[in-house]
């Protein structure tokens, strides 16, 4: 095209404008560490973390499932691992860790509904890794950790408002 055409000289300029960015990057600017940028769960053991840095990214995940399955147990009192922990401490009727009240429809949908998310976390996320060399890549690792925290973010304030029910203090079960 003819340097003369005003739409073909646009475009060369456009494909070129990231040379001449007014933002200048500083030699001494430190990232972001993604576990930040994420807000990955901080509660993770210090093992998690260092899997990531050294890019042990399906180790990392593995582990922060882990964890997830012996917070779970923990607080459970159940000696299950995995699905069957899972589908036992999440049941809808008299579960071991009640996520809420269950009192309407779409609070017994929610526990429902969060009992097979905690499984299916176990089942094949956790699982496969446990078992198989997994290729995991940065981001992949990323999205699992930030869906283990999701979890355990969840448990965590479930079992905040049973702690603060069980000292005679109203429950947050507004904000379930």
């Amino acid at each position: 095209m003819p340097m003369h055409d005003p739409l073909a000289r646009f475009e060369r300029i456009a494909r070129q404008a990231h040379r001449y960015s007014e933002v200048e990057r500083s030699p001494t600017a430190v990232a972001e560490h993604p576990f930040v940028a994420r807000d990955i769960y901080d509660g993770f053991p210090p093992k998690v973390r260092k899997l990531f840095d050294d890019g042990h990214y399906p180790e990392a995940t593995f582990a922060a499932y882990k964890h997830l399955d012996q917070t779970v147990q923990r607080i459970s009192k159940l000696s299950k691992s995995g699905e069957a922990l899972m589908m036992e401490a999440f049941k809808e009727d008299a579960p071991k860790i009640q996520l809420t009240p269950c009192g309407t429809m779409t609070e017994k949908d929610e526990q429902w509904g969060y009992r097979f998310l905690f499984a299916g976390a176990a089942v094949g996320i956790r699982n496969p890794r446990g078992y198989d060399a997994m290729a995991d890549d940065l981001e992949t690792c990323l999205s699992h950790l930030s869906f283990a925290t999701m979890l355990l973010r969840r448990v965590d304030r479930a079992e905040s408002e049973r702690k603060k029910a069980a000292a005679g203090t109203p429950a947050a079960a507004a904000s379930s």
